[in-house]
């Protein structure tokens, strides 16, 4: 179909596919350079390797995967941006490809391919778009979104159909470039902490957030990659005793159209456009291939520090959107080999909300995600991943399918099985909900035990059978398959939705500095604001908050799975109410160290700090395996038991009667498993009194043969935990539980 753009393309560019530089450009002449010789190469590895070709020569080899193309031309650009393309005439298995001598790291470069335009049968190929490479290891330059890097005419008078105009205005001035990068880096002095999975603490952070304003942290290098392996930054992971930072997306993003027009910015990055490229933003020593290195020395710093790396990575969509989204990379390259298409193969199907699925049936797509995957663990260095929206992964036509060729590959793949697999186990398509479905390997976001324990704490459960299951490590949903109990990662919070002081302060949303009339964001929030809407003078109210913040972290931290805290919550951050804070690279989403040092908040961060000890010290509570309920001595002593308020086991009546009041007795006696020398795991035993009730209430300890006397290690009424309280009760006891309140009591 002819353009009608083509009578609105610059003066002076050179015509689609020509592959020819104007020699006039805004009235001054210039040198055309001669044309680089390009030899075979090779179609493997995919991207652009530098490395020695024939006869000593060094050079890049470029390799594309792009099925259905015509012919592709590699952009490669000067500093002053001119360009010079170079055509790859070998196609060996659908890659295109050619070593070009003298091409060396630090070159900038992008791919035109050419092919048929053909919109209602998926064909989106426009030579004039630059496209960035799926495989650049490096991204130079920022997405801007102008009408130019549109595949189609963005502004057709009939929208309707503007998708099937091919818009010929080249784009090359308009978009990031990808870097040519070389680097030989064995990590030979690397040590890997390993933490075993009962072991872990996760740590959920934004790279840009979490050191944007710390005050000991150099200004040059807040934001940025270097500024999170400072040791200021360190020292703050180490003291609260996390294992693994999971790190919000670092992949190359780019910012959507409708944020850049009410001058707004994707914050979050979940927008990912270059799944080998860290992302450029967030680097303090260049962007020419320096942020690979500057990535490195973080990975390095963290792991010196006992900390692993986890990556939230993005593979389900890119930033190009649907139909009627930009061209930067995969539209460009083979729209109907890359994503997935309807019936009607102008549009696209959407199981993520975004716009596009990529299509990871396909075998090259597949090929792209795994090689991906294994890059950042066989070269960056990083220890696991978080896949959002996994579920979307795991469709095979259209259903997802546990044994997908996704994780059928990951399942096998010697590299891949051996890291950290954490699925958020669900997309918006149909039958998207797989939480407890994903099979071994895998853990799993489970926004089942954020649900519970938040309904708990705001005093909303109809009985007490939820938090049961969810305490204990989750049973009913994991405990098959030689499955364990860490494969439920148990959050309370995550960067999507309320922080922890914003569950226990606002009961509605406030996303107003978002520019969506407070339309986006969940209206699910299962929040409690203890009697004040936001923030408030009102002391007792404020001292409820507190209260409930302690509540909530204790929990997490005493039930069996891995737990996942947010950056911040250990300070009390707030958010002001906004609940989707995904475009908000301000104060609003940044951490505030300030909180560090105030006389109201500094207790949380100490009583976090404690709580996360007390996780490590105790092996039962991160056991390696589900509780059996049974006794396994003669005195009837259970590994889990399960008390009313009346020291009376819990019936499977009291299961269904409505209650406020729970206690879980963990034994320390039999814990399943051997240590590393192969002798038995035994440990203190504890009772945990869980009361949600606005006023204090009786509470009978238990008697022989569980304990004969108990001391107090963790009471939340308390404001300052820096202190264990450590008062005794002989067993029998009645005591009083203040209202709101967990107490943890040892087994003397």
């Amino acid at each position: 179909m002819t353009s009608a753009a083509e009578q609105r393309a610059p003066a002076g560019e050179p015509a689609a596919g020509t592959g020819q530089q104007p020699a006039v450009v805004n009235g001054a002449r210039r040198a055309v350079p001669p044309a680089p010789v390009v030899w075979p190469g090779v179609p493997t590895p995919l991207g652009a390797r530098f490395r020695v070709g024939p006869d000593g020569v060094a050079g890049t080899n470029f390799a594309l995967w792009a099925a259905g193309a015509e012919a592709v031309r590699v952009s490669l650009f000067d500093e002053g941006g001119r360009e010079t393309r170079v055509p790859l005439t070998e196609l060996t298995h659908e890659i295109w490809h050619g070593f070009v001598p003298g091409v060396m790291p630090g070159q900038r470069y992008g791919y035109r391919v050419d092919g048929r335009w053909d919109p209602w049968t998926g064909a989106r190929w426009n030579p004039a778009k630059l496209l960035l490479d799926p495989y650049a290891r490096a991204v130079d330059g920022e997405f801007g979104l102008p009408p130019e890097v549109y595949g189609h005419v963005r502004d057709w008078p009939e929208q309707s159909v503007a998708d099937t105009v091919r818009d010929d205005r080249d784009s090359a001035p308009y978009v990031p470039k990808g870097v040519v990068v070389h680097d030989d880096d064995d990590w030979s002095d690397d040590r890997r902490p390993k933490t075993p999975w009962a072991d872990s603490v996760i740590y959920e952070l934004h790279v840009r957030g979490f050191t944007r304003l710390h005050p000991d942290i150099p200004e040059e290098l807040r934001g940025t990659y270097a500024g999170l392996a400072h040791p200021a930054a360190i020292e703050h992971l180490v003291n609260l005793g996390v294992t693994a930072v999971e790190l919000l997306p670092v992949h190359q993003f780019a910012h959507e159209d409708h944020l850049l027009r009410r001058g707004l910015r994707n914050y979050w990055g979940y927008n990912s456009i270059g799944y080998f490229a860290p992302h450029a933003g967030y680097a303090a020593s260049g962007t020419t291939g320096q942020q690979v290195g500057e990535f490195k020395r973080m990975v390095r710093a963290l792991h010196a520090a006992g900390i692993e790396v986890v990556l939230d990575v993005v593979y389900n969509h890119t930033a190009e959107a649907g139909e009627l989204g930009p061209t930067l990379s995969l539209k460009g390259i083979d729209n109907r080999g890359y994503y997935r298409l309807q019936n009607d193969a102008r549009r696209y199907a959407d199981y993520t909300g975004c716009g596009n699925t990529l299509h990871v049936v396909q075998p090259q797509v597949l090929r792209l995600i795994t090689d991906s995957l294994r890059y950042w663990v066989t070269e960056m260095g990083v220890d696991g991943f978080r896949f959002d929206l996994a579920a979307a992964l795991a469709r095979s036509m259209h259903d997802v399918d546990m044994l997908s060729p996704f994780l059928a590959v990951i399942a096998q793949d010697p590299v891949l099985r051996r890291v950290k697999l954490i699925a958020e186990p669900w997309d918006i398509g149909s039958g998207g909900y797989q939480v407890g479905a994903f099979p071994p390997l895998w853990t799993e976001w489970n926004d089942r035990y954020r649900d519970a324990v938040r309904d708990f704490w705001r005093h909303a459960l109809p009985d007490v059978r939820e938090m049961g299951y969810r305490l204990s490590g989750s049973s009913d949903l994991y405990a098959w398959g030689g499955r364990r109990p860490y494969a439920s990662v148990n959050f309370i919070t995550a960067h999507d939705g309320f922080t922890l002081r914003d569950l226990v302060s606002y009961e509605r949303k406030h996303n107003e500095a978002n520019g969506e009339s407070n339309r986006d964001g969940t209206d699910d929030n299962r929040s409690w604001n203890c009697g004040a809407e936001g923030e408030t003078e009102d002391e007792r109210v404020r001292a409820l908050r507190r209260r409930q913040l302690r509540n909530l972290l204790t929990t997490l931290l005493l039930s069996t799975g891995v737990p996942m805290l947010v950056a911040g919550d250990e300070l009390g951050r707030t958010q002001r109410g906004n609940n989707n804070a995904y475009c908000q690279d301000n104060e609003v989403g940044w951490l505030d160290w300030s909180l560090l040092d105030d006389p109201a908040w500094r207790p949380l961060f100490d009583l976090t700090c404690r709580l996360i000890a007390l996780r490590h010290r105790h092996p039962v509570l991160h056991r390696r395996a589900f509780f059996s309920g049974r006794a396994h001595s003669a005195d009837g002593l259970r590994d889990l038991a399960w008390f009313t308020a009346r020291g009376t086991e819990m019936t499977e009546a009291d299961w269904y009667a409505p209650a406020a009041t729970l206690g879980m007795y963990l034994s320390g006696r039999d814990i399943p498993g051997r240590d590393e020398r192969g002798m038995p795991v035994s440990d203190d035993s504890f009772l945990a009194v869980l009361h949600a009730g606005d006023e204090p209430t009786g509470f009978a300890l238990p008697g022989l043969p569980w304990a004969e006397r108990y001391e107090v290690v963790v009471d939340t009424s308390r404001e300052d935990q820096a202190e264990a309280p450590g008062t005794v009760h002989a067993a029998g006891t009645e005591i009083t539980v203040p209202g709101r309140a967990v107490l943890l009591l040892r087994v003397a």
